[in-house]
């Protein structure tokens, strides 16, 4: 039951999190928003729905099992170190002469090290 809570919640929470991003982007991009304030509020709509997803998130560590647990902990342990030599890394890289990358990529790189970060943790429990 608390499997299929989370896959709702955070479901829901990334489909609010798409149609928001859409509509702010298309917004924006049409110039439809007036003034800067304005367009700083909608540019940052989609954060809203962000938070929902990162609350289902914890919601679910909070109710999982204590190995569950310590195996989410070891992923995000992966992922967190993972990103940070990794940005860092390409961070030094850019003082010579590579192209600069967006802070989009950040997220991106994160999640898939901690889909990797978790693999590895539970094949380590199995």
């Amino acid at each position: 039951m608390r499997k299929y809570r989370y896959r709702l919640e955070i479901g829901a929470s990334m489909v609010a999190y798409g149609v928001i991003l859409t509509l702010s982007l298309w917004l924006i991009n049409h110039d439809m928003v007036e003034g800067t304030t304005w367009k700083t509020m909608v540019s940052l709509a989609p954060m809203l729905p962000a938070f929902f997803i990162a609350a289902s998130v914890l919601r679910h560590l909070r109710r999982i099992d204590e190995l569950q647990r310590k195996i989410q902990l070891e992923a995000f342990s992966i992922a967190f170190a993972g990103t940070a030599l990794i940005t860092f890394s390409y961070g030094f890289l850019e003082n010579v002469g590579y192209p600069k990358l967006t802070m989009f990529a950040v997220w991106p790189l994160m999640s898939a090290l901690w889909i990797v970060g978790g693999i590895v943790s539970h094949l380590r429990y199995r």
